[in-house]
């Protein structure tokens, strides 16, 4: 049986229904005092294999908060993609993206964190803010119906760290090496988009 990893995740923000875009969802939802909250199970079946891919890709699911429709939806399935690569070599993408329904709706909830060094110290805003949408079908093929801004803050991502269970194996070696496998390959990608100009870090081929 492959090793693998799970861990929860949730993130919150400003949101509004009748926008297209999450800069413009987020101050329409300031505006009207509305927070869509996407609480979040990351699994990771086969911890090697999701290295190896060059998506890194596992499995999402969870519950879906948002007043206007209804609080802890299901989101039964999802995608994840972890520092997924773009046709631009210096951004990659943290994808989040849950199906659920409400009335019998079928909704789709698609965000993106943007990985990129800009100008100034952006590390922990990059990683920890989704831009989002909501489309109306099934996928992302669907019209726009909702947008915002959804953010980690210091509390979820404690709550996160603490939510890290290893899949696969009950040896505590097993799991300790896991963890740490996966630790070095997040560190390592966050090494290789915002410390280029260091050169290449000490693990690369």
């Amino acid at each position: 049986m492959p090793i693998g990893i799970t861990f929860k995740e949730t993130m919150a923000g400003a949101f509004a229904l009748g926008e297209n875009s999450p800069e413009a969802g987020e101050a329409r939802g300031k505006a009207q005092g509305l927070t869509l909250a996407m609480h979040a199970r990351i699994e990771i079946p086969d911890l090697d294999a999701f290295i190896a891919d060059p998506d890194h890709a596992g499995d999402l699911s969870g519950t879906v908060d948002f007043s206007p429709l209804a609080i802890a939806m299901t989101a039964p399935t999802g995608v994840f993609r972890l520092f997924q690569p773009s046709d631009d070599p210096k951004l990659k993408y943290v994808v989040y993206e849950l199906g659920f329904s409400h009335d019998d709706r079928p909704l789709y909830l698609a965000g993106k964190k943007h990985v990129r060094d800009d100008a100034g110290f952006d590390m922990w805003s990059d990683t920890t803010t989704l831009l989002t949408c909501l489309h109306a079908g099934p996928d992302t093929q669907g019209d726009v119906i909702g947008a915002g801004i959804l953010r980690l803050n210091t509390g979820a991502l404690a709550s996160l760290m603490s939510s890290v269970r290893v899949t696969g194996t009950d040896n505590p070696l097993e799991q300790a090496g896991a963890v740490a496998k996966f630790g070095q390959f997040f560190m390592g990608e966050l090494w290789d988009s915002y410390a280029p100009r260091f050169g290449p870090r000490a693990d690369a081929d």
